[in-house]
Parts: C-alpha cells; structure tokens; sequence
C-alpha cells in the first residue's frame, strides 16, 4: 500500500522518513516530491510498505502527529489521475510561440 504523507518540513529527507515509518513494517519504497526547477521539496511523499497492515497502522499512528514543526497528514495515496501538467486531460489551446492569426498566420 502506497501512503501519502503531506506536510512536510521542507527539510525532511527520504532518511528521515525511513526512519519514522520504518517503525510499522518494512518500507519498499520512499519517493520525496521535489520541484524540478530547484530540487527542492515540495513538502509531500509517497511511502510505500510491501505489508498493507503495517501501512495501515502508519496511518492511525502518523496522521496529525508532529515531525520537524508540522503536523503529518498521511492517508493512503489515491491513484495518479490522467493529464495533469506534463500533459493530456486538459484543453490548453495551441502551445508554443506561434504565428499571429490576424497577420497572416497559420
């Protein structure tokens, strides 16, 4: 089961919450969002435990608890939804510096 933990300390790293969720069961995977541009965190993770149980208990145990001056929302993650900004789902329009219409484009 794949937990979402939001409200992070910017500061937080993949150690650290290995650490704190490792305590329920055994993590498979850890993925700490972080801003393409700066790398920086975004504030949420993905958590992900091998044992749907163990993340489970994660949840009644971590969710509104205090870590690094916040409190934790954690739940189970909802699935990816399709489009998003990379792309599909919404109707932006044309993309890109394209010729001005009214002068004789396109």
């Amino acid at each position: 089961m794949k937990l979402y933990v939001g409200n992070l300390s910017y500061d937080s790293g993949e150690s650290q919450l290995r650490e704190l969720f490792g305590r329920f069961g055994e993590v498979s995977s850890i993925t700490v969002i972080t801003d393409r541009d700066t790398g920086r965190s975004k504030g949420f993770a993905f958590v992900e435990f091998s044992n749907d149980d163990e993340a489970r208990a994660a949840i009644q145990a971590m969710d509104g608890k205090e870590f690094g001056g916040r409190n934790l929302k954690v739940n189970e993650a909802r699935p990816r939804e399709a489009g998003g900004p990379r792309g599909g789902g919404r109707d932006r329009g044309p993309r890109g510096g394209g010729r001005d219409r009214d002068r004789g484009g396109w």
